[in-house]
């Protein structure tokens, strides 16, 4: 809470007006400092500046905010210049811990628990005050986790998702950390290895273990102390193992630091995956074999995947990074859940994502009629599935893979408008479908017939997500069970380590 107090309009005093950057219980704490190394008494204050006490007393305890001409008066009354008295630290540590604390009690914490607040005094003890603090800190970090719900996870995707949309889901200060490591391990083209991985890992000071008792909550664990990276000892089948030494090392480059909300805690997330993606596929080469694949006509997400030896689903994501910056192409990605409802989703190229209420796209089921939801239905798994979707906002195109997870089935989509198919291998698929999603007539309302047949002799039990109903998994790192990170932690230290 560092905002400053700043006192009603009627409480200032009359002349030429306050400093706009002065803080309030900054400028009164320097104040009683000042008029008490000077040794004058609170009346002596009051008399130099033509007030009652009360008034002064009010401005030492940051309650009223002295003018400019009235703080010149109290500058020359202890003996001290104006500049002196509006500095913006604290005079003392006594001084910084009674600030804090009455801006504690100022703030909502203490206005939604209805606790009337203690009167801070030369008299109160530093562990009183430091008790206080301490007690509101925590009510304020159980207040935030208890905002860490479902719903404020929705509105923080659907922020995050617009400021990625107005970036065009390009971050250039991302792509110079990138570039930056991969020169200073000698990465001179092609899919980046796991050996250049280990060396990047080995530049930055970081050692890597593979072990076999990682928490089940984490794909890796850095011991920022001892410069250490956690590794599961077995990789999964639907991961990269370079990734998670590369998301590992790139929150310590993006310097992170301990998420102080669910909205830090995603976009923390996006950054990593983000600069993870920008070292697996170095923004010069990409752009390069896109480049050349766009004068060809035949831009593809395998050839993209295959150059740089990576997945389909970081090929895809790292195209929407640079299509609209280098290509020129507006685009929007999808990666849906066999049951219809969309895991991770981009635009910037006007297709109209389903949503709820509060602009959220994460959880939203998707039209059957769209190539994301039709892939499902191919027998052919090894074949990229193209497909035209008529939408009310326009036709656009798009191709498709099914991959494998351990929750299931997803579809990873990267599509455009139709005026920028030409640039795309697939353009001449003959399949197309119409979607007039979200009117419930286009795919989610049975025949008249079904539904006579059907309706009150069905009873469903539906696979419900525990999520849905409650709230996210508290703590720093959301779903991180901390007490068996930090046993981990202890376990493998090195002896060494204090």
């Amino acid at each position: 809470m560092t905002s400053t107090v700043a006192a009603p309009p009627d409480s200032a005093f009359p002349g030429d007006a306050a400093p706009a950057h002065a803080d309030a219980l900054v400028l009164g704490r320097r104040i009683r400092d000042a008029r008490l190394r000077a040794g004058l008494t609170l009346d002596d204050l009051a008399r130099a500046m033509d007030r009652a006490p009360s008034q002064a007393s009010a401005v030492e305890n940051g309650h009223r905010e002295p003018s400019l001409a009235t703080l010149r008066l109290i500058a020359a009354a202890v003996g001290t210049s104006v500049d002196d008295l509006l500095r913006d630290e604290p005079p003392s540590e006594r001084a910084a811990l009674e600030i804090a604390v009455e801006r504690a009690q100022r703030g909502t914490v203490f206005s939604a628990l209805g606790i009337t607040p203690i009167r801070v005094s030369r008299g109160t003890a530093d562990e009183t005050l430091r008790a206080v603090l301490a007690l509101h800190d925590e009510v304020a970090r159980l207040h935030r986790e208890r905002a860490a719900t479902p719903e404020e996870a929705r509105r923080a995707n659907a922020a995050l998702r617009a400021d990625m949309r107005a970036a065009d889901n390009y971050f250039p200060e991302l792509e110079a950390v990138a570039k930056g490591l991969l020169d200073a391990v000698g990465y001179t083209g092609g899919p980046v290895s796991h050996q250049t991985v280990s060396e990047m890992a080995q530049y930055l000071g970081y050692s890597l273990h593979s072990v076999s008792d990682l928490p089940h909550s984490t794909r890796s664990v850095t011991d920022r102390r001892n410069g250490r990276i956690y590794l599961p000892t077995e990789s999964s089948v639907s991961r990269d193992s370079r990734s998670p030494i590369l998301q590992a090392f790139a929150s310590h480059l993006c310097g992170h630091e301990e998420p102080r909300n669910y909205a830090d805690f995603l976009r923390q997330r996006v950054e990593t995956n983000y600069l993870t993606a920008a070292l697996l596929l170095p923004e010069r080469d990409a752009v390069r074999v896109l480049g050349a694949a766009k004068q060809l006509r035949r831009i593809s997400m395998e050839d993209l995947r295959d150059a740089f030896a990576v997945s389909y689903e970081t090929a895809a994501h790292r195209f929407t990074n640079l299509a609209t910056k280098h290509l020129g192409l507006p685009v929007h990605f999808m990666k849906v859940h066999e049951s219809g409802t969309i895991i991770k989703a981009y635009e910037n190229d006007g297709v109209t994502f389903p949503s709820d209420v509060l602009g959220a796209v994460e959880g939203s089921p998707v039209c059957r009629n769209w190539t994301a939801r039709t892939v499902f239905d191919v027998e052919d798994r090894f074949s990229p599935w193209y497909q035209y979707t008529d939408m009310d906002t326009g036709t656009f195109w798009c191709t498709s893979r099914i991959e494998r997870a351990k929750e299931g089935e997803y579809s990873v989509s990267v599509g455009v408008p139709f005026a920028h198919v030409k640039w795309f291998r697939g353009r001449e698929t003959p399949h197309r479908a119409t979607s007039n999603c979200p009117d419930e007539r286009c795919c989610r309302r049975a025949s008249p017939a079904l539904a006579e047949r059907w309706a009150g002799q069905a009873w469903p039990a539906a696979r419900t997500p525990t999520s849905l109903l409650a709230a996210l998994p508290t703590g720093s790192f959301p779903g991180v069970d901390s007490v068996e990170v930090y046993e981990f932690l202890e376990s493998h230290a090195p002896p060494a380590a204090e």
